[in-house]
């Protein structure tokens, strides 16, 4: 590659990921900004009914952000002081947090080195070790919620709840014991699910969440929880007139606004166009470094056929080797980011729990859907470079 060729490539960086907005997008968003509606007006509810297409479930909760909804998924679970949620160590802290949020504590596993993910192996060692659970949470990292039917199975054995983190994973699938195909965020194997619409998720509403459930009751305190605890039961309404309201617990301001909610409903018309140019960018990374001399430095994600592919993680084989491809690749203009430093090594949880995470030294490639061909070859480039090049 010429100096020249060098030069340009680091002046036009990739991103690790980004959003895709088009006209539509804003014209959705305008329209609302044009109407009566801004904030718990009809976008909301259009926006959770499609959401229960998309994800199988029978009840969506929008909410202001995937955090929020894990706070309200445990809150619905009963989760309170004394009660322990297990959380794979590779994940985002609001995974753990939201336990704390509630009182809760947090017990760490570890997780399968190729994959990122915890497994039933991994829960069932905590468990062993005298963890009680009164909630697991699954996180479909990556993209891929292989094996969260045989992470249900466990949990009802042990009398456990499950969470599906599913913030990485609307619209994939997975295929159970009984041969049949699963959608994550369906509840099919889970208790409640939760999405997040942050920018570089599959779908972007500015930022959002959403809890999917198939239990009714849940649903309906979800929808109380993310607005403060209220309702408009018949009972006051009929003591005091149709205005009237009553707190019945203490709740959040988590309600997502008709902005974000028609924002987030013109994406979902463009998500099965998204996953395909995802799952086309991650087969073409896979036919591009199945090969030497990568596979002697890294080793390749799995292959998933029913993966959303939200990110795409290579695993080093040291921590050093890690380090020096992230600054090799920030200088040639690739933004590769880290998913994720082990929650546990954070301030706030260090020293109360170690967990063996093996050699999971997990550096994720760009991947998004207005990714470029030619940019899958530049990152490819790049990495033979630093592949071939010791002295990096």
């Amino acid at each position: 590659m010429s100096d020249n060729r060098s030069q340009s490539y680091k002046e036009r960086a990739i991103p690790y990921a980004r959003h895709h907005i088009d006209e539509a997008d804003i014209q959705a968003v305008v329209e609302v900004l044009r109407s009566d509606f801004l904030t718990q007006g009809p976008k909301i509810e259009a926006f959770e009914k499609e959401l229960c297409e998309v994800s199988g479930a029978k009840y969506a909760v929008a909410v202001s952000s995937g955090t929020a909804a894990l706070h309200i998924a445990c809150m619905c679970l009963g989760i309170g002081k004394g009660d322990t949620g297990i959380v794979p160590a590779n994940t985002f802290v609001a995974t753990a947090n939201c336990l704390r949020y509630c009182q809760g504590e947090v017990a760490f596993c570890g997780v399968d080195e190729r994959t990122g993910k915890a497994g039933v192996k991994h829960f069932r060692e905590l468990v062993e070790s005298g963890v009680t659970p009164k909630v697991i949470l699954p996180v479909s990292f990556a993209g891929s919620a292989k094996g969260l039917a045989e992470v249900k199975a466990y949990a009802d054995q042990i009398g456990a709840k499950v969470i599906e983190d599913a913030a990485h994973s609307l619209g994939a699938s997975y295929v159970a014991a009984d041969g049949r195909t699963y959608r994550s965020g369906s509840c099919s194997h889970s208790d409640l699910a939760i999405l997040s619409f942050h920018p570089v998720k599959h779908i972007c509403a500015g930022e959002g969440g959403a809890v999917l459930t198939n239990d009714a009751e849940i649903a309906q305190r979800a929808r109380r929880l993310r607005s403060h605890g209220i309702e408009k039961t018949d009972a006051v309404r009929d003591a005091e007139g149709p205005w009237a309201y009553d707190q019945l617990e203490l709740g959040y301001h988590y309600r997502m606004t008709d902005i974000q909610a028609a924002l987030g409903l013109s994406q979902l018309k463009k998500l099965p166009g998204f996953l395909e140019r995802r799952r086309a960018i991650a087969k073409r990374y896979l036919e591009l470094l199945d090969k030497e001399p990568f596979s002697s430095k890294f080793e390749l994600p799995e292959k998933d056929e029913g993966s959303a592919w939200h990110l795409f993680v290579l695993r080093f084989a040291n921590k050093e080797m890690r380090k020096r491809a992230y600054g090799y690749l920030h200088e040639q203009g690739i933004r590769v980011q880290v998913h994720y430093r082990p929650v546990f090594l954070n301030e706030y949880y260090n020293g109360e729990q170690a967990v063996e995470t093996g050699n999971a030294f997990y550096l994720s490639l760009p991947l998004y859907p207005l990714l470029s061909d030619e940019d899958i070859e530049r990152v490819a480039h790049c990495l033979r470079e630093f592949c071939f090049n010791d002295s990096i």
